[in-house]
């Protein structure tokens, strides 16, 4: 299975944006991303939606499909009750923002689609 590398998309946008000799205020401007977002996005804080992927992609030079890779699929399972490590807690809370994430994506596909 393929899955976005939140790491790989940091050092590129990072990257390119510097190659470039652009601040993240001047990037916000050619994209329409929030600066803030631009920011977050290079600390692996945030994942753009599939329509400022492409923006970013287009103003920086990189190929989206460049930054996946192949991963192992992750098996997280919830236990009921209070007594769970610091680490399941921690892929619980993975687990659910992932489902909002998929989401927001599938949301947003379908609202481009329907455009």
């Amino acid at each position: 299975m393929k899955q976005l590398s939140q790491t790989k998309l940091a050092d590129i946008v990072k990257r390119q944006r510097n190659i470039k000799g652009m601040t993240q205020e001047q990037l916000c401007v050619q994209t329409g991303i929030n600066r803030t977002m631009i920011g977050r996005i290079e600390r692996m804080d945030y994942l753009p939606s599939i329509p400022q992927l492409e923006i970013l992609g287009k103003v920086l030079d990189f190929e989206i499909l460049n930054l996946f890779e192949e991963k192992k699929p992750t098996v997280f399972t919830a236990f009921r009750g209070a007594n769970l490590s610091a680490e399941e807690q921690d892929g619980i809370e993975h687990l659910f923002d992932m489902m909002l994430a998929a989401k927001q994506q599938i949301i947003l596909k379908r609202a481009l689609d329907h455009e």
